[in-house]
């Protein structure tokens, strides 16, 4: 069957800006970061001749970018709520070069808001809603708009949206092409980084969803489902035993699933298959695993998790639907402690219950766990969460859209007692009160003395953060000014 000339497009960007087609936050990154497009890697991998194109890690103008997509016949660009405005542009901009392409939009906001849209622009023809990996191939092969579902489109003037598709299945999963193979055909993963990964690394889902119910959370609520469906770890292991071939220098391996060790027993078999790699890899986890499944994961090569505490306040924890508490955080973080498995631990200042009680709260909690990094992030309240309910509801909205014209995040929520501006600044604070302590001083220094490559990696970290953290003071200044 011929099928269109397809482009997967991760548009070009702001400066600095830290989202994108494989983005969990969309936020002003503190240091150096590019996360792999893997969403769009997949539809990517199972139509002929397509091409994915991720433009802000390899350089590509917006007039560069427009260049070449005029050789194809279809258009599929990742957005989100804060990229939205300029990603339009982008579109428009293409459209105008190549009237004849099809350009569809797919990602969170085309999924909770699909007749905005089609409506803010009439250079997108299709938005493509949740999992868009098959309604992304049928289009590109031609078949009646009409007939695939998940997505909804303008024809003759008139927006029409079909049913959604059902979730993939496990089994179906597991037919799904590798991403890692999308990767070396069309990317340079040497342009990748993540702040809490070994550099270079490359990151893949081994399963979508996630049975959490945090109320903040996009991915589960929005595109991917509450049910954690995923790939055998036989169908993993294959595309793990041959990224060392594919990915020379790689020195870590991540996977990107929301909770990786929601099924206990599935992470166990699969670290139990990846220990005779001798690959280093890191993953997404709650802080609610036992203690034996951490040492098989430990002996099975793992380096670090990823673990969203949130808060240290116990309301807010309940507030946000968390479902796990202070003290199982803290046994489970004194676990990795024992065993040798490195935390990122990520904090939400902004969420419902907040006060600057609260924040305190956080602060001394996240000096308590004493983690190997930490990220202090600001709720965004993103159409189709709870969050966004929520504050809507209260009128406790303060701002929109979630960027500034410049690209830099703003806080968007104001509570009785504690103001956006307030939250704001103290994320600032919050970093200060984690990393300036002398123990984590102590503690750097000894990395640094046991490498020079670690010591050049700190430095130049930190000399980013310090700029972001100026820049951020200084938007705050103009903020006021204005």
């Amino acid at each position: 069957m011929d099928v269109m000339k397809t482009l997967f497009l991760n548009p070009p960007s702001y400066d600095d800006f830290d989202g994108g087609a494989g983005s969990r936050y969309q936020a002003t990154r503190e240091v150096w970061s590019f996360w792999y497009p893997t969403w769009l890697a997949y539809p990517a991998g199972m139509i002929p001749g397509a091409r994915l194109l991720d433009a802000p890690p390899h350089g590509y103008t917006v007039d560069k970018t427009i260049d070449e997509a005029k050789g194809y016949d279809f258009v599929v660009i990742h957005t989100s709520t804060p990229s939205l405005r300029m990603d339009l542009r982008t579109a428009e901009a293409i459209k105008a070069a190549n009237p004849g392409a099809i350009i569809a939009m797919v990602g969170g906001h085309p999924t909770a808001r699909p007749e905005e849209v089609l409506t803010l622009s009439n250079a997108v023809d299709i938005a493509g809603r949740k999992e868009f990996d098959h309604s992304m191939l049928e289009v590109a092969e031609g078949r009646d708009l009409s007939t695939i579902g998940g997505i909804s489109y303008r024809r003759n003037g008139a927006i029409s949206h079909n049913p959604d598709r059902p979730t993939l299945s496990d089994e179906e999963l597991d037919k799904l092409p590798f991403v890692t193979e999308v990767y070396v055909r069309d990317l340079d993963y040497l342009k990748y980084n993540s702040p809490y990964c070994q550099y270079p690394y490359v990151s893949m889902y081994t399963g979508r969803g996630c049975p959490a119910r945090c109320t903040f959370c996009l991915w589960p609520q929005v595109t991917q489902g509450h049910r954690y469906r995923v790939r055998s770890p036989e169908n993993v292991f294959e595309e793990v035993s041959a990224m060392k071939a594919k990915f020379p220098k790689m020195k870590e391996l991540f996977f990107d699933d929301d909770t990786f060790t929601a099924d206990p027993a599935r992470a166990r078999r699969i670290a139990q298959l990846l220990k005779p790699l001798g690959i280093t890899w890191s993953t997404n986890s709650r802080a609610n695993v036992d203690y034996e499944t951490l040492k098989i994961m430990k002996d099975g090569g793992l380096r670090l998790f990823v673990i969203g505490y949130e808060s240290g306040n116990a309301q807010i924890l309940k507030n946000i639907k968390k479902g796990v508490g202070l003290d199982r955080a803290r046994r489970f973080t004194r676990d990795c402690h024992d065993i040798g498995i490195l935390i990122h631990g990520t904090f939400i200042l902004g969420l419902p219950g907040e006060t600057q009680g609260t924040i305190e709260e956080s602060m001394r909690f996240a000096r308590e766990l004493d983690c190997e990094t930490v990220q202090v992030s600001l709720a965004s309240p993103y159409p189709g969460t709870e969050l966004f309910e929520y504050v809507t509801a209260n009128g406790y909205l303060a701002v929109d859209p979630l960027l500034d014209q410049a690209g830099y995040q703003k806080c968007t929520i104001t509570y009785p007692g504690l103001t956006n501006d307030e939250i704001y600044g103290a994320v600032e604070r919050f970093y200060r009160s984690f990393y300036f302590r002398p123990r984590y001083i102590f503690k750097s220094v000894k990395k640094m003395l046991s490498s020079r490559e670690e010591c050049a990696r700190l430095l130049k970290e930190g000399m980013q953060f310090m700029s972001t953290m100026r820049q951020r003071r200084n938007q705050t200044t103009a903020q006021q000014a204005a």
